[in-house]
């Protein structure tokens, strides 16, 4: 079977390639691993879950949100507004269906793509080819779990925060939290408000905002220096929480939109963590050493006991595992070669869209690139 544009991926960045090359009448045909789009969203988010950022910042092209859609959106509600999008838009994605591999193949005057795919109910092979393809397998394809001295001792439950849904169960267990980003400070709350037990594993310098903070910075950088936004978004985190260096909380040198800009880190969103860390509800312990049965050794020498241990420690990209004449778009990490903006674009048709960590901003302006730049070549070789 032959479309002229395979999209890998039916997450928001898939479905927004989709509906901008549907925007255009360019033919085109989604893989997706799993039984339905944006499972991420759908099968690993946990259930307290609000976009963290402002609506404006988090709507796919040709379909911003309602003037009733909340301010900051919930996770169910995101979802429903993915199912409309892919429906209005008629995106259609073939589920279960595994990609093994995706090869260039050159001749003297032109290429394809040739992708092999693998039912995964069935176990039939298929062979598709393309002349553009599109990684949109996102930056979160797997969970990470560092690797830990003694974790294999670990006698009690060990899990990546995607497969977290709500502290309910963890009532009165002594639960860690690994890792202080997003995700971290969030199920670490989550855990709280369900009674348990709850200490966050802090490493690393980390800057901490209100939802409210990070939607100004990110009005004013549109007219300002991204120093002086980021000069005024640390004085305002210092007048709401003080220094929270005294209950393990440092703040990194670099402002909060120099770091997102520079690696992709966000400044963590508060929900509320901040307040259960200075009342001590939440406990801030060091980095993590070592595991010997339930006993936690931390780098600052310290041991506790713990029932459950949360690693929220990030996730990779798994394209690099399928796609094999893509040297000149990722890197080993599977995120782009090129710095933004030009990361989206490869070689010979092959592009990516949403592997920027730029947020569902930043899905948008890659699906729209990606469009526009395929229809402009297919129109250079119509007329020719």
């Amino acid at each position: 079977m032959k479309k002229e544009v395979v999209i890998i991926g039916a997450g928001p960045a898939g479905l927004a390639v989709a509906a901008c090359l549907n925007s255009f009448s360019i033919p085109n045909i989604i893989f997706e691993k799993e039984d339905c789009i944006a499972s991420l969203w759908k099968k690993k988010a946990y259930d307290r879950l609000k976009l963290h950022l402002a609506k404006d910042f988090c709507s796919l092209p040709l379909m911003p949100h309602s003037k009733t859609t909340p301010t900051f959106i919930p996770k169910d509600q995101f979802i429903q507004y993915l199912d409309h999008y892919a429906k209005h838009f008629m995106i259609n994605p073939v589920f279960c269906t595994e990609v093994e591999s995706a090869r260039c193949v050159m001749n003297e005057r032109s290429h394809k793509w040739v992708i092999m795919t693998r039912n995964k109910i069935t176990g039939e092979v298929h062979e598709h080819m393309s002349n553009f393809l599109v990684v949109a397998t996102g930056e979160n394809s797997e969970g990470i779990i560092p690797e830990v001295v003694g974790l294999e001792s670990f006698a009690g439950e060990v899990m990546h925060s995607s497969e977290y849904k709500s502290g309910a169960g963890f009532e009165g267990k002594r639960v860690l939290v690994v890792g202080s980003g997003n995700s971290g400070m969030e199920v670490a709350y989550d855990l709280s408000n369900f009674g348990a037990m709850t200490s966050i594993s802090i490493r690393s310098p980390v800057h901490v905002m209100s939802k409210e903070m990070i939607y100004l910075g990110m009005v004013l950088v549109k007219y300002l220096p991204v120093k002086v936004v980021d000069g005024l978004l640390v004085m305002l985190a210092k007048l709401k929480y003080g220094d929270l260096s005294k209950y393990g909380i440092v703040r990194p040198k670099n402002g909060p939109l120099t770091i997102k800009i520079s690696t992709g880190k966000s400044a963590v969103i508060d929900v509320g963590t901040v307040h259960k860390i200075k009342t001590g509800e939440i406990k801030v312990v060091k980095g993590l050493l070592s595991i010997r049965g339930n006993e936690v050794l931390f780098t600052d020498g310290k041991s506790y006991h713990f029932d459950a241990i949360i690693f929220a420690t990030g996730y990779k990209s798994t394209a690099n595992t399928w796609l094999k004449d893509g040297g000149c778009l990722l890197n080993e990490e599977g995120l782009p070669k090129q710095s933004f903006p030009k990361h989206w674009k490869g070689m010979n048709g092959v592009y990516c869209a949403g592997l920027a960590r730029r947020g569902l901003d930043g899905v948008s302006m890659d699906a729209q690139n990606i469009a526009n730049d395929i229809k402009e070549q297919i129109n250079t070789i119509a007329n020719e």
